[in-house]
């Protein structure tokens, strides 16, 4: 027996949607109720202080004898300002590391538009990076030699950020590829060696690097603190990309792969263009955490004698000469690693409006 539909089927209309608890009001339940009278409390007593210490009776022209007694000493990052930013270079040089921030902002900059992801971009990339190199060096076009020792402040947080996840990220890949291939050998080996760098405290490797290399290496072979550094920020920005990363391809289907395959595509293809654009668009929040964990963790180089902002703003706080203002240098350390972070997060959340993955 046969069926024939003689009349339209009606159109339903959509399923409501459900209440987004992003978008919900503050005072939604009594927990939010209360924990917005807490917050509106605390800030209703410490807010005054606040100001008075930081405009009221802040000091904002003058010298050291004016901030005694007085609130914030903010004359003392006017002066002090240039050897956060840049730690011991020497100051007459110190338009090169300026140089240098201003090449590695300007290509951040650059690349961010996707109509930038190109292979010029890439190598206008790594010849920024060596010529940011050779700036800090010195030694060459006339340029007064300066060794990796005395680098310090904001170029070495940069340098250090930006080379540890241009080589971390491939590095991290070839681990991810290895724990998910078919051979033992190759699982195991980088199934530990992510352990052991996931388990082991940066501090710890910082400490190693710092204090056995040296002691490993043949004799008359020096290798410069801020290399061994970036050989530990490398190592460990790979083990952490490398669960990142597998975690994405895991999530992308096998269809994908013997789809790609059956068009005649070899693996390797498959893989850069076809399996790894969809793995880091699921996985662009974790992919951004981690670059903000990596961001954070340079300011653990001071425990092997380089001058990041941290290390940098503990030196000039020992000048006899003024009252010690720790919280605003503090301050001004904690502004700049925020900006650097936030403007990261706020970038991967533009990618995932764009990219659309947080919408399906």
């Amino acid at each position: 027996m046969t069926f024939v539909r003689s009349a339209p089927e009606p159109v339903l209309p959509p399923p409501p949607r459900g209440r987004d608890p992003a978008a919900s009001s503050t005072f939604g339940s009594a927990a939010n109720i209360v924990t917005t009278l807490v917050i509106a409390f605390f800030a209703e007593r410490s807010l005054p202080h606040f100001l008075a210490w930081a405009f009221t009776n802040g000091v904002w022209r003058g010298d050291a004898a004016d901030c005694r007694d007085a609130g914030a000493c903010w004359i003392f990052l006017h002066e002090k300002a240039p050897f956060i930013l840049f730690g011991i270079y020497p100051e007459a040089e110190r338009w090169r590391p300026l140089l240098v921030v201003s090449v590695l902002i300007g290509l951040t900059l650059w690349t961010m538009p996707h109509r930038h992801w190109t292979r010029a971009t890439l190598l206008t990339w790594v010849v920024g990076i060596a010529g940011s190199l050779l700036a800090m060096a010195g030694g060459v076009a006339g340029l007064t030699p300066v060794p990796p020792s005395a680098w310090g402040g904001l170029p070495v947080t940069l340098l250090l950020t930006v080379l540890s996840l241009a080589l971390g990220f491939p590095l991290g890949l070839g681990l991810a590829l290895a724990r998910r291939s078919r051979l033992p050998l190759g699982r195991w080996l980088a199934t530990g060696t992510v352990e052991i760098l996931r388990g082991v405290p940066v501090l710890t490797l910082l400490f190693i690097a710092a204090v056995m290399a040296p002691l490993l290496l043949p004799d008359g072979m020096r290798v410069e603190t801020f290399v061994r550094a970036l050989v530990v920020f490398t190592l460990v920005s790979a083990a952490y990309l490398s669960e990142v990363l597998r975690g994405g391809l895991q999530g992308v289907p096998r269809a994908q792969m013997e789809s790609a395959q059956a068009l005649g595509l070899r693996r390797r293809e498959v893989l850069l263009i076809v399996v790894l654009p969809q793995a880091i668009r699921k996985v662009l929040p974790p992919l951004a955490s981690t670059i903000i964990v990596v961001i954070k963790n340079t300011s653990l180089v001071m425990v092997v004698g380089l001058f990041d902002l941290v290390s940098a703003g503990r030196v000039v706080l020992n000048d006899p000469a003024w009252p010690m203002p720790y919280a605003e240098t503090y301050l001004m350390i904690a502004l700049v690693y925020f900006a650097v972070c936030h403007g990261v997060a706020r970038y991967a959340l533009h990618q995932e409006r764009v990219l659309g993955e947080g919408g399906r």
